[in-house]
């Protein structure tokens, strides 16, 4: 059972931008970060967005890259802008309630998350 989903994923250009959703049941208005994994790599950190709205970011996405969240309709994004080919991964939302990737800066130590969705795909060229 899928207690988060994520949206909005595609193919763009370089410099291009897209904009992630994630919502569902897992959704936390504490603590909810997103992650990556492109083929053949490991799972990277992208972002995470505490209960204060205090963001952190990974310094290969600082920048270019905003989390942000709609708390009535209790949705978490991922604005992406300036994309680049290496961004090129399927993107992941998390739940946190214990608070560890909102209270420090990536690389984060792994651990396991409350809730997970099954990704989207985001596709840059060049």
């Amino acid at each position: 059972q899928v207690e988060l989903v994520e949206s909005g994923g595609g193919s763009v250009q370089a410099g291009g931008s897209v904009r992630l959703s994630c919502s569902g049941p897992g959704y936390s208005g504490y603590c909810m970060g997103w992650f990556r994994r492109a083929p053949g790599k490991q799972r990277e950190e992208v972002a995470s967005i505490a209960a204060n709205g205090v963001a952190r970011y990974a310094d290969s996405v600082k920048g270019r890259f905003t989390v942000s969240r709609d708390s009535t309709k209790k949705i978490l994004y991922l604005e992406m802008n300036s994309l680049r080919p290496e961004d090129t991964a399927k993107y992941y939302c998390a739940t946190d309630e214990a608070g560890w990737i909102c209270r420090a800066d990536p690389p984060w130590a792994s651990r396991v998350f409350e809730a997970w969705g099954q990704g989207t795909q985001v596709t840059v060229s060049s």
